[in-house]
């Protein structure tokens, strides 16, 4: 595409939705023109902050619009499906929210319409724009670390609990693209483990073991259930050991020259040693920007491209597989489950 002006249209205009009218109409080459919601109330309250959109209550008349270029769907989780589908016959592109949808089945039919019709689909997996998260994949690409052994996160709060799914869907979905980011594949199987204490049949909280190619062991702990909102991640390499914690307040990720050594000179095996090597801890300089924003202006500048590298439907779809794959082995009780990657025939 090569237009001065890209005419962006937001659907769901809840909590998150009003955030991308806000983050899209900052940039000069993008202008918001319409918003959707099934809620009156929603509707006027981003009509009064930002007069002139168009509002509709049926999102399907919005996409009857002809002069609007792309949409940013922010709606529950259940009705992406439906939603993305419906954007990509009216020949626009998306940004859906995270995550792409519930099932792989419905992802591969996004995935592949959005092919046969020539249009972007991204899914909004904001935390891959965080600057300290792209630190740490540069990190990870140079080979600072070393051989790499483990990943361990942990995204807990009290609270927002949600009822159209359940905390791995909302929470988990966003560790499994950072870790799939950061090691440029996907999990081969997962095991898990949770529980729903407050509401039947929906967990709030789970912990995830995920097991990614050249024995890469990863866990993601995520809970609505914790009195302490914790956003961090650890990766354990054979030279440097790094944690990423995006509440900290004096930088988001420190640096551990730490490791573990074997004494390279014994007489027997009584001797035989492990040590921990102890070295400096370093907190690299980082020019934060907001994540949304960062995430908005690589939208806008795919529809110039006419393409995406990152976040866009396959890594979206991947991510599916695994909340799938998590999913079974919560109804197992732990079972490990195999991520299968291609299309069932």
């Amino acid at each position: 595409m090569s237009q001065a002006t890209f005419h962006i249209a937001v659907i769901g205009c809840g909590h998150w939705g009003p955030n991308h009218i806000r983050t899209f109409s900052a940039f000069p080459e993008a202008r918001v023109v319409a918003a959707a919601d099934v809620s009156r109330q929603n509707l006027e309250r981003v009509g009064r902050a930002y007069p002139g959109l168009a509002l509709f209550e049926d999102y399907r008349r919005l996409l009857a619009e002809t002069d609007i270029h792309a949409v940013v769907i922010s709606t529950p989780t259940n009705t992406h499906h439906a939603i993305v589908r419906d954007a990509l016959l009216a020949d626009k592109h998306v940004l859906v929210e995270k995550p792409l949808c519930r099932t792989a089945e419905e992802g591969e039919e996004l995935v592949t319409l959005a092919t046969e019709r020539n249009r972007l689909l991204m899914v909004g997996q904001v935390f891959l724009f965080n600057r300290g998260i792209l630190k740490l994949k540069e990190y990870l690409q140079f080979g600072d670390l070393g051989r790499i052994y483990t990943m361990v996160s942990t995204r807990t709060n009290l609270g927002p609990i949600r009822k159209d799914v359940n905390a791995v869907y909302d929470l988990a979905s966003h560790d499994i693209a950072i870790f799939d980011f950061l090691t440029g594949t996907t999990p081969i199987e997962v095991s898990a483990s949770g529980a729903a204490y407050l509401q039947p049949g929906i967990e709030d909280l789970a912990f995830i073991t995920l097991r990614y190619p050249n024995d890469l062991l990863a866990h993601v702990h995520v809970s609505w259930l914790n009195p302490r909102k914790v956003r961090e991640i650890t990766v354990v390499g054979d030279r440097k050991m790094l944690v990423w914690d995006d509440l900290a307040t004096i930088g988001p990720l420190c640096i551990y020259d730490k490791g573990v050594i074997r004494e390279p000179y014994y007489e027997d095996y009584g001797q035989f040693q492990l040590l921990a090597r102890e070295g400096d801890i370093s907190i690299p300089r980082i020019q934060l920007e907001e994540p949304l924003k960062a995430q908005a202006r690589y939208f806008l500048d795919g529809l110039r491209r006419g393409s995406l590298t990152v976040s866009d439907g396959k890594s979206g779809l991947a991510v599916v597989r695994t909340l799938e794959a998590i999913q079974a082995s919560l109804a197992q009780r732990g079972a490990p489950i195999v991520i299968s990657r291609t299309k069932p025939a």
